[in-house]
């Protein structure tokens, strides 16, 4: 009867496998390839992943240049509407300007006329006949039964805190006929007369030391009536 060792028979071809394997992995040439296997393994692994993430980030400098760019034409809007509004907020400015400019040349002569009523009204019998304004001078001209009366009216306008400056008075007397006086109907009876007198006053007038008075455009202002009226008519002409 024949016996056969089937263990050792396997295990003998298992140890010749495993001997060829170390033979083959063992040679040079083997190692190489292997090797070169390996390094184009990581190599390709590296180049995917440089390639992924450049992909990546060029993805999201997209995005980041779109918001850019979004932001930039919101930006350019923004300013659009910033100079739109500062042209409106200029256009109202220049009509407010042009507004208190009226207002100003309006206010002028009656500033005048009003100044020159308060103080007309505290000398009992002085007329004035007119009141010329040009620029920041005034001229103004009237008649008075006594020259007290006009020194008077002359310190009312140089006491007015600065709003008069500058006074020139100039006087000179005359005669007038006396219509109030009683008619003498005897022969040879003269015409009773009247001295008066005339009076020039130039000053400078600073419509800005006068409360609700402003405005230095060349006007003329002309009145007429005795001082103990004044709310006799006034008229008053631009030049």
């Amino acid at each position: 009867m024949i016996k056969i060792n089937l263990l050792n028979s396997v295990t003998e071809r298992q140890g010749g496998a495993i001997v060829a394997v170390d033979r083959k992995v063992g040679s040079p040439v083997s190692r190489m390839v292997l090797l070169s296997l390996v390094v184009g393994a990581l190599l390709v692994a590296v180049i995917g992943w440089d390639v992924i993430s450049s992909q990546m980030a060029k993805t999201e400098a997209g995005h980041k240049l779109d918001e850019q760019k979004q932001l930039a034409a919101e930006l350019e809007t923004v300013l659009n509407e910033q100079k739109e509004l500062e042209q409106k907020i200029s256009n109202i400015d220049s009509r407010i300007e042009a507004i208190k400019k009226l207002r100003s040349s309006q206010a002028g002569p009656s500033a005048v006329l009003d100044a020159m009523r308060e103080r007309v009204t505290m000398v009992p019998g002085l007329y004035l006949e007119s009141v010329e304004q040009t620029g920041d001078q005034l001229t103004f001209k009237g008649n008075s039964p006594d020259e007290s009366q006009v020194t008077q009216f002359g310190r009312s306008l140089e006491f007015s805190n600065g709003l008069f400056s500058n006074l020139n008075i100039e006087t000179s007397r005359s005669e007038v006929t006396n219509n109030s006086a009683p008619v003498n109907t005897s022969a040879g009876a003269e015409t009773p007369k009247l001295q008066i007198v005339n009076f020039t006053i130039k000053c400078a007038y600073t419509p800005s030391k006068a409360p609700g008075a402003a405005g230095t455009a060349p006007t003329t202002a002309s009145a007429a009536g005795p001082a103990a009226a004044p709310a006799q008519p006034v008229q008053v002409a631009k030049n």
